[in-house]
């Protein structure tokens, strides 16, 4: 099982920027697919934006495409979120998740490990 730790969480106001990192121990990182969900308080965990192992497609939830950017880096075992224009809607917990599957799933019962997450807050 991959183990994963999130980084670059933080306060910060409507319109700044935030780069959250997830780093990858334990397994091959390349041979997994990842994404980025968060959640908010009383809400339900969200898909926010995916990477394939395969070929590096990427996918993106509604809500933040246009200012999101997400990309690995496989020879660091690290995943990368941009996220540019942070709007409050935007707080809440972000986590990294990974599955072995080839293709980007939205729902959160396709991933099998989790990191345990970090906060991002935009103040308006």
């Amino acid at each position: 099982q991959v183990q994963l730790v999130e980084s670059g969480g933080g306060l910060v106001q409507a319109g700044g920027s935030l780069r959250l990192a997830c780093t990858a121990s334990g397994r091959t990182f390349s041979q997994y697919t990842m994404a980025w969900f968060r959640q908010a308080p009383g809400k339900e965990r969200e898909f926010v934006a995916g990477v394939s192992r395969i070929d590096g497609t990427t996918s993106y939830a509604d809500s933040v495409k246009g200012r999101v950017t997400m990309f690995r880096d496989n020879a660091k075992d690290t995943l990368y979120l941009q996220m540019n224009s942070l709007k409050p809607e935007d707080t809440a917990l972000y986590y990294c998740a990974a599955r072995p599957g080839m293709a980007v799933m939205r729902s959160r019962y396709n991933y099998d490990a989790w990191g345990q997450g970090t906060q991002i807050t935009v103040s308006s």
